[in-house]
Order: structure tokens, then sequence, then C-alpha cells
């Protein structure tokens, strides 16, 4: 099984992400059946899977993470996670949400453990926190607390707000930059970025974690 995790990125010329047309030119493989294939140990069959994914995947992780090498590590990472524990994959979801998860939990980790992880989970802590009245003590486990719960958070929100967000909110990368390497307008990067948080903050309120606005619940 070990030669499954020994595979490097899709070159360039791979097949697009999702498509899963044999190399001459056959008919679709469903994913369940790539995955039965793989566990049992096919290689070409985890090959096809880890071509269909990766770049999804490292975009998803790229837009977490902002730095190219560690996102390749998480992702090839995952991957590791993935073959191993893929016995455990129910296909009650995509395989892509599934690696997702997998990624999710790495980059927590990644974050936790590095100085440039720890401003940004602490970014993530007070982003929609409102508690300065907790003792430090208090205040930094509401924080993780409330980080951990907007990851998860994030992870709801379909990609174009999500990135929009992790952009612009986590990695506060300038808006014109942000725009161009999303590949859209500066007004349309705005409109995401504004959705994003009003989702956010709608579903932190129902969690609990952030104060409903004034008017909420207010009777006549």
């Amino acid at each position: 099984m070990g030669s499954l995790v020994q595979l490097r990125p899709p070159a360039s010329d791979a097949t697009a992400p999702g498509a899963s047309t044999s190399a001459a030119g056959g008919p679709q493989t469903p994913e369940a059946t790539l995955v039965e294939r793989a566990r049992g140990g096919d290689v070409d069959a985890w090959s096809r899977l880890y071509q269909d994914n990766f770049d999804p995947l490292y975009r998803h992780v790229a837009y977490l993470v902002g730095e190219a090498h560690a996102t390749e590590d998480l992702v090839q990472e995952t991957f590791a996670h993935a073959v191993v524990g893929l016995r455990q994959f129910t296909s009650r979801s995509s395989l892509q949400t599934w690696l997702r998860g997998i990624a999710l939990n790495l980059v927590r980790r990644h974050w936790r453990s590095r100085t440039r992880g720890t401003r940004a989970m602490d970014r993530l802590g007070h982003a929609h926190h409102t508690s300065p009245q907790d003792s430090p003590l208090e205040g930094a486990y509401l924080r993780q607390r409330h980080a951990e719960v907007l990851l998860a958070v994030l992870d709801t929100l379909p990609p174009a707000l999500r990135e929009a967000f992790v952009m612009c909110d986590l990695r506060e990368v300038p808006l014109p930059e942000a725009a161009a390497d999303l590949g859209i307008s500066l007004n349309n990067l705005r409109v995401r970025a504004t959705r994003a948080r009003a989702r956010i903050r709608d579903e932190l309120t129902r969690l609990g974690w952030v104060p409903a606005a004034p008017d909420e619940g207010a009777g006549p």
C-alpha cells in the first residue's frame, strides 16, 4: 500500500479535476468504483483519484495557508492520510469533501505550530469575537475555541465566498492584489467578502459565539 502514497502533483497536462475518462478516451469510471479499487491496492485507481482531486484541494489549502511550500507539504500529507484511512471513507460525501476535512485538520495543526500560524489563529480568534471582559486566560482559551469554530464555519461557505474572506480578512492581502489573484474585479471581491462576513456572523450568532443584532428578536 505504501506505493500508493509516493505520488507527485499531476503534470500540467493531466486530466482536468473531476474528469475520469481513461487514457484511451473511454467512458468515465464512477468515483465509488475507483475508491473500491484503490482500497484493494490498485495503484492506477488511486492515481486517478489523486489526479482528479489534486488541483481543487491544492487551491483550497493555498487560500488557507498562503505559502506555496507549506501548501504542497500539507496537500501531500492529506493524501498520505487519505490513502491510509481510505477504508474509513463511507462515500456519504464526495471524496473531495472528505479530503478537505482531512486537510482542514492539518491546516489547523500547521497554524498552531508556527509563528505565522499563531498570528493567523489569533486573527481567527478575534474575528467577529466580542468578549473584552474575559480574563487573559479565559480570553485566550475562548479565542482558540472561537478560531476552531470559525474554521468549521468557513468550510461550509461556497468556495468563492470562503476565498474572499480568507484573502481579505485572514491573510489581509491588499484588495487589488487579492482581486487579481482570484481573477475577479475589485467590486466583485468586495461583494463576496461582505457576503462572507454576513454569513459567518449569522452562523456564529446561531451558534452563540456573537450576540444577535439589537433589532433581532426585539419586541414592538
